[in-house]
């Protein structure tokens, strides 16, 4: 009886590791290359500061705690915010008591004076 036993073919398994050996090979190099970037230098921004703008329960408008007499001052207010080209925040803080009519005029005055970066934060009253 002549029993023959079947023969692998490693020549195909030979090449295409030698290839992926190649590349890896080629690849590493590349890839631990150091490169070299231009950062900017000097002063930094200063974080921009925030506005307090809180109405009370009875629809009073205090500007960092200081009270607004009128519409016209609370949009002198708005408007110099608004001036800034890296403007602060204004965080307005209805009281959950507060006329929400008057919330929604606050609102309107801002951004009729447009102010771009305006936070609304409610209480937990």
């Amino acid at each position: 009886m002549d029993e023959s036993k079947p023969d692998v073919n490693v020549t195909p398994l030979i090449d295409v590791l030698l290839v992926l050996l190649v590349m890896m090979i080629l690849t590493v190099p590349v890839a631990t290359h150091q490169t070299t970037i231009g950062l900017p230098s000097g002063k930094t921004k200063a974080v921009p500061q925030q506005m307090r703008l809180a109405i009370d329960f009875d629809g009073r408008i205090f500007w960092n705690d200081s009270p607004v007499v009128d519409e016209a001052q609370l949009l002198r207010y708005l408007h110099y915010v608004a001036a800034f080209t890296d403007q602060p925040l204004v965080i307005v803080e209805p009281d959950s008591r507060a006329p929400y009519e008057r919330v929604a005029q606050v609102l309107a005055a801002a951004q009729r004076s447009n102010v771009q970066r305006l936070s609304l934060i409610g209480t937990n009253d």
